[in-house]
């Protein structure tokens, strides 16, 4: 008897001892300290203090960027101009062909307010990050990218993949060309929100496919298109 309340005492204790150890765990599962943690981003605004008109005038390229870390919320403004949901419907700020979405968005975090550094890919769906790798990359995306050092500069990359079969699946050859446009239309959304924010960006699409792809970890189907540091201006 005196044995099996001693047993049963031992198995409250361990109990106890494991949920202590447990919890911080969890809890660092729900702020995205791990991989394929989802972490929530910031409301999108829909209004601004600048014009579309002045966006549209001020619009530049630019390669060099302040020393200053933008915030999440800034990142999370940014990633919804290019790819953001804006009806029930499921549609977009950028327009695409038949409404097939072949986009995806990885964020190379180096110096975001908010933010640890690390890969993270964009779920438009719950406006949110999955954390696909911890540490900062920007060094080694710069040298893919044929050492242009704007993509090392910037405090935080954008990177634009296809998943060219959702749209050639319906338009066969011809819906590459309209998967071009569309990573168009959303690059031309990001330089645009950035004005809006004083950041700035610009295209990169000079780099190696294939080490890129490896870099952000993505996914077999998914190609890589076009390169947007951004950073203070």
């Amino acid at each position: 008897m005196v044995k099996n309340i001693h047993v049963a005492i031992a198995l409250v204790c361990i109990t106890v001892v494991l949920a202590v150890i447990i919890q911080p765990v969890r809890k660092e599962s729900r702020a995205g300290n791990k991989i394929g943690d989802m972490i929530e981003l910031p409301e999108p605004q829909d209004s601004g203090e600048i014009s579309i008109e002045v966006a549209l005038l001020e619009r530049r390229s630019v390669r060099n960027y302040k020393d200053e870390a933008p915030t999440l919320a800034e990142i999370s403004q940014l990633l919804w101009a290019a790819q953001g949901i804006t009806h029930t419907g499921g549609y977009r700020t950028a327009p695409s062909a038949g409404a097939l979405y072949p986009l995806e968005i990885y964020v190379l975090a180096g110096n975001v307010d908010g933010l640890q550094a690390g890969i993270y890919k964009y779920r438009p769906q719950g406006h949110e990050l999955e954390k696909v790798a911890g540490g900062d990359v920007r060094t080694e995306l710069c040298a893919a990218a044929l050492d242009q050092e704007c993509v090392e500069d910037g405090a935080a990359v954008l990177v634009f993949a296809a998943v060219y079969e959702r749209t050639t699946g319906k338009y066969a050859e011809r819906g590459v060309r309209y998967v071009h446009m569309e990573v168009g239309h959303a690059a031309q959304n990001v330089y645009l929100q950035a004005v809006s924010l004083g950041l700035g960006t610009v295209v990169v699409g000079a780099f190696d496919d294939d080490e890129v792809e490896r870099l952000l970890q993505m996914q077999d189907d998914e190609r890589a298109l076009c390169i947007m540091p951004v950073g203070r201006v």
